[in-house]
């Protein structure tokens, strides 16, 4: 007998029991807007269960609707070769520096341009802090990888195709530091240290494709 396959951007039962909601429905951009309200830009397509940003269209980022302070977040990516993207979280209006989030890092790592620090390949905690290369297995662009991202009072796990390889402690003095010498070190409040923000999912000029959004507040 097969196994039961559950459909992409579909719950189960289980993740319903626990509190899980879906960020895309698989149809429609519903819960995503640009940065500042406005519907998601024609740049950004669905096509058989997938959000895709289409290279070169200039669809710009989108972001949830809502806030999230403390959470589980689930997705899957898929990206070009050469690609650029990335998703942030705790993405916020900051009094100096504009508009800003932590970043989960996804890039091609052999072929995209930024790819020559450690803490911008895919998994980093873009600029600040790079994951654990030893634990870091990537799946080649054109194949979907998942990432998870927990984060929960100043605690925040970045996890890649189920493997947790990157963890560290919001405020810390090893965050302070990083965040000194990267190029967000001159933001008020402090980077990273907001209590709540907006998911966003980047367009960088280059095709990627998301799917299987989904969220549990913690």
């Amino acid at each position: 007998m097969r196994a039961f396959s559950q459909s992409v951007n579909t719950l189960s039962p289980q993740e319903k029991k626990e509190g899980w909601t879906l960020l895309f429905d698989g149809t429609s951009t519903t819960g995503w807007t640009t940065a500042d309200g406005k519907p998601a830009p024609a740049g950004w397509v669905i096509e058989k269960g997938t959000l895709t940003a289409r290279k070169g269209a200039k669809g710009g980022d989108i972001v949830s609707i809502k806030q999230y302070a403390d959470f589980d977040l689930k997705l899957e990516y898929n990206i070009e070769p050469g690609g650029n993207s990335g998703l942030k979280y705790f993405y916020t209006n900051y009094a100096t520096g504009g508009n800003l989030g932590m970043e989960y890092q996804i890039l091609d790592d052999q072929r995209a341009e930024d790819n020559q620090k450690e803490n911008h390949l895919t998994g980093s905690f873009y600029d600040v802090l790079p994951p654990n290369p030893s634990l870091k297995k990537v799946n080649e662009p054109g194949q979907w990888n998942s990432i998870r991202i927990v984060a929960k009072g100043h605690q925040v796990e970045h996890w890649l195709n189920g493997v947790k390889i990157l963890d560290f402690t919001r405020g810390s003095p090893a965050f302070t530091e990083a965040v000194a010498t990267s190029k967000f070190s001159k933001t008020v409040p402090a980077f990273g240290t907001v209590q709540k923000g907006h998911i966003l999912l980047q367009e960088h000029g280059h095709e990627v494709s998301f799917r299987n959004i989904k969220i549990k507040a913690l």
